[in-house]
């Protein structure tokens, strides 16, 4: 055999192991936009295990870390190859606005203005469909409410159809740390973001409109704001949290 049909056949090989070989369930990075750095995973919500976690399902008590949902998950041979907080909450860890968990509504949508981030109007509903994933904003969601697996509501929105939610300043001297998620129109593709420091809303709502490009962006949370993503080393700890977003493994890899 000749070099050059060795050199053939060896990326042949190759091309079969990248074939056969399984996808990352969440392809994570470092991101610099707007002199800030921003870690963002990707997650294929056509194909992953996507689901939202609240309560223990063996004694009923708040999750609140994801080492609580890596423990759960294990009696099922699973595992928690993502997570994020997902939507802010009550001191008891209930959730503020809707919830939806495996099809049972255990929140109430909330359509009214009110004080705080999630009051500031418009804002918007996270909702996991079987091959698909949305952020729809809340009036909208509530016309037509689809067949939600999970949702969780949260607030304001960052991005509306394209453009920036109507309340946000560049000049803004409100700087928090702040994840959220953002959907493509297809609702095949979640981003999730986390920002690496206190940033405006204004910088992080222009990250999802103008680099990673979802015509619909939601906000999660500020200073609570929490990320776990094993394939990149990031373990956040610390404050309890209520609703989390995790992608779900079976077995060991």
């Amino acid at each position: 055999m000749s070099k050059a049909d060795l050199l053939r056949l060896c990326v042949a090989l190759w091309a079969l192991i990248a074939a056969a070989a399984p996808a990352a369930a969440v392809e994570c990075g470092t991101r610099d936009h707007d002199g800030q750095s921003f870690t963002i995973c990707r997650v294929d919500a056509a194909n992953e295990d996507l689901r939202l976690f609240l309560n223990d399902d063996s004694t009923g008590n708040p999750l609140a870390s994801f080492d609580n949902i890596d423990r759960m998950l294990g009696g099922s041979d699973a595992r928690l190859a993502f997570g994020m907080n997902a939507g802010m909450y009550h001191t008891d860890r209930s959730p503020v606005g809707l919830y939806v968990e495996d099809g049972k509504t255990l929140a109430p949508v909330v359509t009214s203005a009110g004080p705080g981030n999630f009051g500031l109007l418009p804002n918007g509903i996270l909702c996991i469909r079987n091959g698909r994933a949305d952020v729809i904003e809340t009036l909208r969601f509530t016309e037509d409410p689809p067949a939600c697996r999970f949702a969780t509501q949260s607030g304001p929105m960052l991005v509306i159809d394209g453009a920036l939610h109507p309340r946000f300043l560049p000049d803004s001297d409100s700087r928090y740390r702040r994840n959220g998620v953002g959907s493509s129109a297809d609702g095949q593709t979640l981003w999730f973001a986390i920002s690496q420091a206190p940033v405006t809303f204004h910088q992080f709502a222009t990250l999802f409109r103008d680099v990673l490009k979802t015509p619909q962006a939601l906000y999660l949370d500020g200073n609570i704001s929490r990320l776990y993503a094993p394939s990149i080393g990031r373990h956040d700890g610390g404050f309890p949290m209520g609703p989390m977003v995790g992608v779900v493994r079976r077995g060991a890899n």
